[in-house]
């Protein structure tokens, strides 16, 4: 099912060479802002790990990744869905101390990903993690951390007005936080993203919090791997979107497991087959730091401070052609 959204009256603000050195100048400037504000150092990251390790990220549990066999070690690989556990694991072969953390360019490939504006199979994300104290595992650390990613997006789209004063989305740094069950309660007879979009257009900058358990009315906001994530303890950041008048996800964070909240999540999700891989392993003895991290999307970031109507706007992927003609006919430029 085609789920593209052509907006009213819809031209791209810059051309197709200002479009690249823009997209360029965000990624740049985005890190530097990023990396100062939660003291993160840049480590390189692998496209894809072996299937034995348990390292790949489940997103949903019913996303097929990519995999192939590498005969030169008589085993199979998966391109990354994302880093969210390989990054815990190198913290702690890094020695990074308490306070300090990495990131690093993720490149994924989710071939069961619908297809619209915001979704494509290619994704490009910053991932990231740090190591913190038992004592920050809690709802107001979450915030604090969340408030300084929105201040460095902020600062990033302001340095880029300066650059390009023809662009003109304006980004809030006032964060509006609810948790999940929260805005069930608001608007219980709509979908999560219904609700989404009606809180998203009334608080033009939210973070829905408590992702991944069962609500009420017995079912996730979202679904969220019980492996990486502490769903009581782990957040969406949103910011309005005014040219798809919709609630744009941009980043996916928490903080992240221990052993107790692991072997309570695996449970509830049915997954208690993990726990003898050997990343599940040593999380449940206790041998990996505590940490927060998540990812921000590098690609809806630049759509976001472009005002670009299509996600194909600012990175080269595939479409349905369905999807390509009609972005034609409307003056969407697909790279």
């Amino acid at each position: 099912m085609n789920k593209l959204v052509i907006p009213r009256s819809y031209s791209p603000i810059l051309d197709a060479y200002d479009t690249q050195r823009a997209i360029a100048y965000i990624k740049a400037t985005f890190q530097e802002e990023f990396a100062a504000a939660l003291n993160l150092k840049r480590v390189s990251a692998p496209l894809f790990v072996t299937e034995s390790s348990g390292l790949n990220d489940n997103l949903n549990g019913y996303e097929r990744p990519v995999s192939f066999d590498v005969p030169a070690i008589g085993a199979e690989a998966q391109v990354v869905h994302s880093l969210a556990k390989w990054k815990r694991l190198a913290l702690k072969r890094y020695h990074f101390s308490v306070g300090s953390g990495l990131y690093t360019d993720m490149n994924a490939i989710r071939r069961d990903e619908e297809l619209d504006n915001t979704h494509s199979i290619y994704v490009d994300q910053w991932d990231w993690e740090k190591v913190i104290t038992r004592s920050n595992r809690n709802l107001d650390f979450l915030k604090l951390i969340v408030r300084a990613i929105v201040k460095a997006i902020c600062d990033t789209n302001d340095r880029l007005h300066v650059r390009y004063p023809q662009l003109r989305a304006a980004l809030s740094p006032e964060v509006s936080f609810i948790t999940s069950q929260e805005l069930e309660d608001m608007y219980p007879d709509l979908s999560p993203k219904q609700r989404e979009n009606e809180y998203l257009r009334k608080h033009h900058t939210a973070c829905i919090m408590q992702i991944g358990g069962k609500l009420r009315s017995g079912k996730p906001h979202d679904g969220r791997a019980p492996d990486y994530d502490d769903w009581d303890l782990n957040c969406d950041i949103f910011f309005w979107n005014d040219v798809l008048e919709a609630a744009l996800e941009i980043s996916s964070m928490g903080i992240r497991v221990d052993a107790e909240s692991l072997d309570r999540q695996l449970t509830e999700a049915g997954c208690d087959d993990r726990r003898s891989l050997p990343f599940h392993k040593m999380l449940l003895e206790g041998e990996l730091p505590l940490t927060i991290g998540g990812g921000i999307g590098q690609s809806r970031l630049c759509m976001l401070m472009m005002s670009c109507a299509h996600i194909g706007e600012v990175q080269s992927s595939i479409w349905d052609s369905v999807t390509a003609a009609a972005c034609e006919e409307a003056g969407i430029p697909l790279l």
